[in-house]
């Protein structure tokens, strides 16, 4: 069991190394060849030039100024300084909610915290239950344990305590989310009021076209908008499978890659040609002239992308039966993408069409059908991971329990018996290990968020998110817990009767606390400062600053900023919410330092925000929904756990009284779902008219056309030389209907038709007509 001693030394390697990282963060900051690593926001926004271009030559590298390094430590306040709007206007809404995830734990944990030490510590501490425990049934305990709810006495009175206690922590939590909620509505749909013009606000996504004999995909679009949507509908751009081809650019970028750097290698060593090998890795196969190759290699990509453009193009299997469908309003666009199009609800489905940046094209070539196959198969892969991964988590465990260990494996004894060591192996590398288990984690669920086959990256990270916090509740927590108790109370679970295991396990519980303190500190502090130091993307980018760098444009994509990393940073957090909301009655002793990681945290990231993450998309907080579930779940949690174990600690009259906390929360939670969520689903048709009129008043001459028309065309197409003509090519045109039967046409189409209905539009474009 980790006692005080081996709290404070793992607290003692976390603070040092944390304040290791932020020191040498402060320091690397400064200097003039690493602004574009700590600073890479601004010189995307061109706001920042380069210190490097000026000045003498050590200048250029090294910061010699002197008064610089006693204020290394400014960028805290530079940091708190920028206003909230100010934040969402440099940032986005995304960036400045996920930042109120942190504000929101330190709102709900600050109070619980001083409330808890303030009541909940004496009732605790003033008991000897678990010293008589040790002496009757041999249950391990340390001096932390005292300040938990184990050291209550059976049927004791002083179980009231944490009832009331409960209570006041799920009103405080309940009342602090509703607050939050009603105020990130509020903003999100400010925002979206505010924001300026963009593609997604005119464009819907309608997917399962339905096959036509007659008529190409296209065609069959065209023709039901303008029937169905004859006043609003503008202009439609099919999706391509275009997959394949972006493969091939993708492969022929990396290669021309290559070609730079060997290039560059020769042109400052003209003596002798470099060379490489065509093996797997280039450390096998035959040894050849690297540019010859590279270029050769070029070549031979060059020609097959000609060859799939033109294929795609020609090729009616590359069409998808999918269409993104851009409208003369948002009015218009709001209700063709909130509202079902025809008698089958099954065909020409209609949603919000994610913004351009937003689209993760390689899913849009899944059909329609085998979605919820590919669902089910995640869905059985996903039980299996999570299942699987108790293994390592129990390992994991046997760490933090030392002393059962040497009771069954003796051979330890030596090691274990140097003071030192058996602080460190308890105290610090539970919580390293599990962090390392955890690296490979999000790549694994994202990938299988991507197999799934959801259309835009926000939905991708936010699926990825569930899961992973899914993954980290069953394993992380439940699996910490079950898996520990077991492990540290076998000889208990041994010798005691069936009757008597559910109390056992009950006084075990909350003794857990001390893991998770190890796994806080070593994520929650250690970790977090790590992320500023961007240890990875220094190393990196000077690398390539070497090697491959030839332009500013180059320069630019070696600085990779990154961005928040919602499917990994949110669930996190949502761990920290779930042990704080768990812990604060059962061991208030854990509050402390996970209020170090909301405070460490928000600081860190508002910095990261600022100054580094570029965000890949704008998504104006629509995964506020997801954090405001997953707390709730985290409340009831907690609950539930505080009602088993006064169940089994013969406090059963308390019973009653704890079956309402569930319930209640519930019923709140089904409540802010009802009056807030809406606002993250669905456009209000006032807002869209009010924004609609607004715009129409300050730019009468808008041509919405040219704006949209090549707003979701394929990026494979988009970053091509010939682009200009290829688009062309590639983009919808208004053509006439070939069905042979007008028996479902309410309406002739615009072209074929005898005469055209007068809601229609006037006049054709001469750069649509074929």
């Amino acid at each position: 069991m980790a006692t005080f001693g081996d709290i404070g030394l793992a607290a003692a390697i976390n603070i040092l190394t944390a304040l290791a990282f932020l020191i040498a963060f402060a320091i690397l900051r400064l200097q003039p060849f690493n602004d574009r690593v700590y600073f890479p926001k601004w010189y995307l926004k061109g706001l920042r030039s380069s210190p490097t271009h000026s000045g003498a030559f050590v200048t250029k590298f090294v910061n010699v100024d002197w008064r610089s390094y006693l204020r290394f430590l400014n960028w805290v306040p530079d940091a708190l300084k920028m206003p909230e709007p100010e934040l969402i206007s440099h940032a986005g809404l995304d960036s400045a909610v996920y930042l109120r995830i942190y504000l929101l734990g330190l709102k709900i944990f600050v109070p619980v915290a001083l409330l808890a030490w303030a009541v909940l510590v004496p009732v605790n501490w003033t008991n000897n239950t678990l010293v008589k425990a040790k002496a009757t049934d041999n249950v391990d305990f340390s001096n932390i344990d005292k300040l938990s709810i184990s050291n209550i006495p059976h049927g004791s009175q002083r179980f009231w305590s944490h009832v009331i206690m409960a209570y006041a922590i799920t009103f405080w939590t309940c009342y602090i989310l509703w607050k939050e909620y009603a105020k990130i509505a509020a903003m999100r749909l400010h925002f979206l009021a505010s924001e300026r013009r963009r593609p997604d606000q005119f464009t819907v996504l309608v997917r399962n076209v339905p096959p036509d004999p007659d008529e190409s995909v296209g065609e069959s679009v065209e023709h039901f908008f303008l029937v169905n949507h004859p006043d609003h509908f503008l202009t439609h751009q099919v999706v391509y499978n275009a997959n394949k081809l972006a493969k091939l650019v993708k492969e022929k970028k990396g290669k021309q890659n290559w070609l730079d750097y060997y290039q560059l290698k020769y042109s400052r060593n003209q003596s002798k040609r470099p060379m490489m090998k065509t093996g797997f890795l280039g450390l096998c196969g035959d040894q050849v002239d690297a540019i010859d190759y590279q270029t050769a290699e070029i070549e031979r990509l060059s020609k097959e992308i000609d060859e799939e453009r033109e294929r795609v193009k020609t090729n009616p299997k590359c069409i998808m039966p999918a269409a993104f469908v851009s409208f003369k309003t948002r009015w218009g666009a709001a209700v063709c993408a909130q509202t079902q199009q025809s008698r089958n609800p099954t065909l020409w489905l209609t949603e919000w069409a994610p913004e351009p940046r937003d689209v993760y094209w390689n899913n849009l070539a899944i059909p329609y059908v085998s979605l919820s196959i590919r669902r089910l198969i995640i869905a059985v892969a996903s039980f299996f991971l999570t299942f699987f991964f108790m293994i390592p988590i129990t390992i994991v465990q046997s760490l933090a329990n030392i002393e059962s260990l040497e009771k069954r494996a003796s051979f330890l004894k030596v090691i274990t018996d140097i003071g030192f060591i058996k602080s460190f192996i308890q105290g610090f590398l539970p919580g390293i290990a599990l962090k390392i288990f955890l690296i490979l984690l999000p790549t694994i669920l994202m990938l299988m968020s991507k197999f799934e086959g959801f259309l835009c990256r926000s939905a991708l990270e936010r699926r990825s998110a569930f899961r992973y916090f899914i993954f980290i509740f069953v394993n992380v927590f439940l699996g910490s817990v079950i898996a520990g108790t077991a492990f540290q109370q076998l000889d208990s679970f041994i010798n005691q009767s069936a009757n008597d295991i559910p109390k056992t396990i009950g006084v075990a519980i909350p003794m857990k606390a001390t893991f998770f303190i190890t796994y806080i500190m070593v994520d929650g502090w250690t970790g977090v400062a790590g992320e500023i130091l961007r240890l990875k993307p220094l190393i990196f980018f000077h690398l390539k600053n070497f090697f491959l760098v030839k332009t500013e444009k180059d320069r630019e994509e070696a600085m990779d900023p990154g961005s928040i990393g919602f499917n990994t940073g949110e669930p996190q957090i949502q761990l920290y919410f779930l042990l704080g909301l768990v812990y604060a009655v059962v061991t208030p002793v854990l509050l402390p330092f996970i209020l170090v990681f909301f405070g460490l945290a928000y600081v860190v990231f508002r910095h990261q925000i600022i100054n580094v993450y570029n965000q890949q998309y704008e998504s104006a907080a629509a995964f506020w929904p997801d954090v405001h579930g997953r707390i709730i779940f985290s409340v009831v949690f907690s609950q539930l756990i505080l009602m088993g174990l006064m169940s089994t600690k013969g406090a059963a009259l308390t019973t009653p009284f704890l079956i309402a906390l569930p319930i209640l929360t519930i019923w709140f939670y089904r409540f802010c779902k009802g009056r807030y969520e809406p606002a993250f689903i669905r456009y209000p048709l006032q807002e869209a008219m009010n924004k609609d009129t607004l715009e129409r008043a300050r730019d009468p001459n808008l041509n919405l056309k040219s704006y949209l028309q090549n707003a979701y065309v394929h990026p494979v197409f988009k970053n091509e030389e010939e682009d200009e003509d290829a688009h062309e090519k590639f983009e919808s045109v208004i053509v006439p209907t070939k069905r042979q039967s007008r028996r479902n046409t309410p309406a002739p189409s615009k072209i074929s038709g005898a005469s055209s209905p007068s809601s229609l539009p006037d006049t054709v474009p001469e750069n649509l007509l074929p």
